[in-house]
C-alpha cells in the first residue's frame, strides 16, 4: 500500500524549518481513549499517539488522568472537558490559551471557532448516515443530538471545512467524502493498523485445523450476524464464537434464530489475550456485514495469519485483499459453502501466507508518518 499525501513532492526540508518542528506544539486529542476497554477510536487514538510520539514532541488533551496510562510515560498533559461536554464547542477559545502550532483530533466535533492555530479532523466514516442508531453508552441529550446531526449532511460539511486538513482511515472512505463533497480541505488517510494478537499468546503457538469460526464486532442492525447465524444449519461440526457484549434481549432473539442441530457460544466480551487464542488454532474470522467503517478485526486476523470468510463490500476487499473469501452479504448458503472451502488445507494456507503479506502494509507507524508529514507541513504555513 503506497502512502500518499497531498504535499508529498515538496521540496526537502530546510534547517531552519527542521528547528521550526523541534520548537512546534503540537496537542494531541486523546480524550477518546477509553479507560475500561478500547472501542474503535479509543484504539486508533492510543496507537496513533504512542506512534507519533517517537518522533513529535506532543501535549496531550485528556479528560481524565486515567487516559495517561494509554499514553508515553510522563508526556506533558492539559486536563480539558470531555467531548460531551457543553464547552466542546468553545474548545478552541480554551486551548489558544495553550498557544498550540497545530491541533489534530481523532474525531470531527471539537470546536474550532475563533482558533489561533492549525486544525487537523477525523472523519473515521459515514456509516452513522446509513445507520443512525447512535452508540448507547452515549447520555440520551446527546443521542438525540447525534441523529439530528446525521439527518442531513450540512453540519458535517460546517465542522469539516473549519479545519486545514481532513483525515481519514481508508481509501473507501476518502473516496465516500469526496462523493458527498463533504470538504474543501486536503483529505489525508492515516489508516487503522492492527495490534499484534500473537504477542498476547506467545510465539510457540501450536497450530491445529480447528472448526471454530469466530465474530468480533457489536450486534446492530447492519452488522447482519443473522446470516451468519442461518449459514450454521449448513456447516456440522463447526462452533461460532460470538465474542462482544450483548443486550439480553438482542441476544435471546438472535438465540432463537440458531438452528437447532447449529453450535454457538455468546462469549459476551472477552479479554485480547482470549481473542487472540481463539483465533490462534486455525480459526477463521467471519462476518457477513452490510456495512463498515473500516473492519479492524479482519486486519487483526490477518496478522496472526487467520482468514476471513467476508461479505462483498468495498472496504473489505481493502483491508483483506487476498487474505478473505467473499460472499453476498445475504446469502447463508454462500457464506457455508466459502467456509467450507476454506477447510482445504492447500487453500487455508494460500489465504493465510497472502493475507499475511498483504496486511503488512498497514502499521501504526506507517499511519504516524503520514500526520507527521502533514502536521509538520501545515505548522509552517502563515
Amino acid at each position: 500500500m503506497r502512502t500518499i499525501v497531498p504535499w508529498a513532492n515538496e521540496s526537502p526540508q530546510s534547517p531552519a524549518a527542521v528547528l521550526h518542528y523541534n520548537l512546534m506544539k503540537l496537542i494531541f486529542d486523546a480524550r477518546y481513549i477509553r479507560t475500561d476497554f478500547h472501542d474503535g477510536i479509543s484504539r486508533y487514538s492510543t496507537e496513533l499517539a504512542n506512534a507519533l510520539a517517537d518522533n513529535l514532541s506532543i501535549t496531550f488533551l485528556v479528560c481524565s488522568k486515567k487516559q495517561l496510562h494509554f499514553l508515553p510515560k510522563d508526556a506533558p498533559y492539559i486536563l480539558f472537558h470531555a467531548p460531551t461536554s457543553w464547552r466542546e464547542p468553545f474548545s478552541a477559545l480554551l486551548l489558544n490559551r495553550h498557544r498550540p502550532d497545530v491541533v489534530f483530533s481523532p474525531m470531527q466535533t471539537i470546536g474550532s471557532f475563533g482558533r489561533h492555530f492549525k486544525l487537523i479532523l477525523t472523519l473515521h466514516d459515514l456509516i452513522y448516515y446509513r445507520h443512525r442508531t447512535p452508540p448507547r453508552n452515549l447520555p440520551w441529550v446527546v443521542r438525540i443530538g447525534w441523529r439530528l446531526f446525521h439527518m442531513s449532511y450540512l453540519p458535517q460539511r460546517l465542522l469539516l471545512d473549519a479545519a486545514d486538513v481532513v483525515a481519514t482511515v481508508s481509501e473507501t472512505s476518502k473516496q465516500d467524502i469526496l462523493a458527498h463533497k463533504l470538504t474543501k480541505r486536503p483529505i489525508i488517510v492515516v489508516p487503522n493498523a492492527p495490534q499484534q494478537l500473537a504477542a498476547l499468546v506467545g510465539k510457540d503457538i501450536v497450530r491445529t485445523h480447528s472448526t471454530n469460526l469466530v465474530y468480533m464486532g457489536s450486534f446492530m442492525r447492519y452488522k447482519n450476524v443473522e446470516t451468519l447465524i442461518a449459514g450454521m444449519a449448513f456447516l456440522p461440526g463447526y462452533t461460532l464464537h460470538l465474542l462482544s457484549r450483548i443486550r439480553p434481549a438482542r441476544q435471546n432473539a438472535l438465540a432463537k434464530r440458531m438452528p437447532k442441530e447449529a453450535t454457538a457460544v455468546f462469549h459476551n466480551g472477552v479479554t485480547d489475550t482470549q481473542y487472540a487464542e481463539l483465533l490462534a488454532d486455525n480459526a477463521l474470522l467471519v462476518s457477513a456485514s452490510l456495512d463498515e467503517g473500516y473492519g479492524l478485526p479482519l486486519a487483526e486476523s490477518l496478522a496472526m495469519g487467520v482468514p476471513a470468510i467476508v461479505s462483498n463490500i468495498e472496504i473489505f476487499h481493502e483491508v483483506a485483499g487476498p487474505g478473505a473469501l467473499y460472499f453476498p452479504a445475504d446469502d447463508p448458503h454462500l457464506f457455508a459453502a466459502a467456509v467450507q472451502r476454506a477447510a482445504d488445507p492447500a487453500i487455508y494456507t494460500e489465504l493465510s501466507t497472502k493475507g499475511n503479506a498483504y496486511i503488512q502494509s498497514f502499521s501504526w507507524k506507517a499511519s504516524a508518518k503520514v500526520l507527521q508529514i502533514t502536521v509538520q507541513t501545515i505548522a509552517r504555513r502563515s
